[in-house]
């Protein structure tokens, strides 16, 4: 049985393969689901994590599989993520080809949020068209969010390393964060690349309990709405209430 606690969840894993072993087109397939409780991924608070960047290490490519949710998308990359632990950082940011463009953070996506050449604020996240990341619906939430937001530019595009270093040095990047199913968004407070460990914008003291603030850092504000809109406590085209409880 599941109990209705608020910030905890059900969370609902499907999962197909095939029941043989060889290695070629499936004849037939097994689907089965797990429905499983989970508590508040921030139990104790939201924590900003560490990242390494290591453009050594690459986790999709072009014409792969990277935008689809398969586990020889997940197993190779435990070995790089105890790297990271080793070195003192949590996760992994990856990284593709020789400009390091940015794809991921660990298993999330990625977005950075800064001030471009002309002063306006934009919210940057990389495209889906090369097929290496995932089309997750926590990342399409967000960028629905921020469009109704009216004053941030958003886009989808490639951006790099150095596009991310330079806006540092310049004082243009506002923060980083990641965002996927079982945290929603989660802060980035220092990556580790070429060598230096970049310290991104100080996060002030998070209140997750308080209602949604124009004060308020661009994640937390995201969390706090979509978690207003998971437990029903703001109206969205987007959610249905079937038990109010």
């Amino acid at each position: 049985m599941l109990l209705y606690k608020m910030e905890h969840a059900a969370f609902i894993l499907s999962t197909l393969f095939q029941p043989s072993l060889g290695v070629d087109q499936s004849a037939e397939a097994l689907l089965y689901v797990i429905a499983s409780p989970v508590g508040p991924y921030f139990p104790t608070g939201m924590k900003p994590v560490s990242l390494l960047a290591d453009p050594k290490y690459v986790r999709a490519w072009p014409g792969g599989s990277g935008n689809c949710k398969l586990g020889p998308n997940y197993g190779p990359t435990v070995m790089i993520q105890k790297e990271a632990v080793s070195k003192g950082y949590q996760q992994v940011l990856w990284l593709f080809g020789e400009e390091h463009y940015i794809t991921e953070c660990g298993t999330m996506n990625m977005f950075v949020y800064l001030k471009d050449s002309q002063g306006q604020a934009e919210l940057v996240t990389p495209p889906l068209s090369q097929g290496t990341i995932l089309p997750g619906v926590v990342r399409r939430s967000l960028l629905e969010l921020a469009e109704s937001f009216g004053n941030i530019k958003v886009s989808q595009r490639p951006i790099t390393m150095a596009e991310l270093v330079q806006a540092l040095n310049d004082n243009r990047l506002i923060e980083c964060f990641g965002a996927g199913t079982a945290c929603v968004v989660c802060p980035v407070e220092k990556i580790f690349y070429k060598g230096e460990e970049l310290l991104l914008p100080p996060i002030p003291k998070l209140d997750l309990s308080a209602p949604a603030h124009s004060a308020d850092p661009l994640f937390l504000k995201f969390y706090k709405i979509l978690n207003d809109i998971y437990y029903g406590r703001q109206a969205s085209s987007w959610a249905e209430i079937v038990c109010d409880a």
